[in-house]
C-alpha cells in the first residue's frame, strides 16, 4: 500500500520505503539539473550526508543515477521524471539492498 504525497498540488503513489525529503530532492534535480549532495545542501532540502543516504536509496531504485566519472554528481532518470509527472508508482518499487 502507498502514500500519497501532496507537493504543489501533486498527488504522487510514493512508496513505503520513501522519506518524505525524497520528493525535494527530485524536484530540484527537475529543475536545477545535476546535483551534488553538497549541493542539495546548499538548497536547503537537507543536510549533505542525509542527501547522499537519499541518493543512494533512489539510485536503487533508479530514480537517480551517478554522472559517470564525477564523484558524488547525480542525475535524474527518466523513471524519475516519470515518478514526478505521477507516471510512476514508487510503491511497486522495491530498493534492492
Amino acid at each position: 500500500m502507498s502514500a500519497t504525497e501532496q507537493t504543489s498540488n501533486v498527488a504522487r503513489k510514493r512508496g513505503d520505503w520513501m522519506r518524505p525529503v525524497d520528493d525535494p530532492i527530485l524536484e530540484h534535480m527537475r529543475d536545477e539539473g545535476n546535483l551534488t549532495p553538497q549541493a542539495i545542501s546548499n538548497l536547503g532540502v537537507c543536510t549533505r550526508s542525509h542527501a547522499s543516504m537519499r541518493l543512494s536509496a533512489l539510485s536503487r531504485v533508479g530514480f537517480v543515477e551517478r554522472v559517470a566519472d564525477t564523484q558524488g554528481l547525480y542525475r535524474l532518470t527518466d523513471d524519475g521524471r516519470a515518478y514526478l509527472d505521477e507516471e510512476l508508482d514508487a510503491a511497486e518499487l522495491d530498493p534492492v539492498e
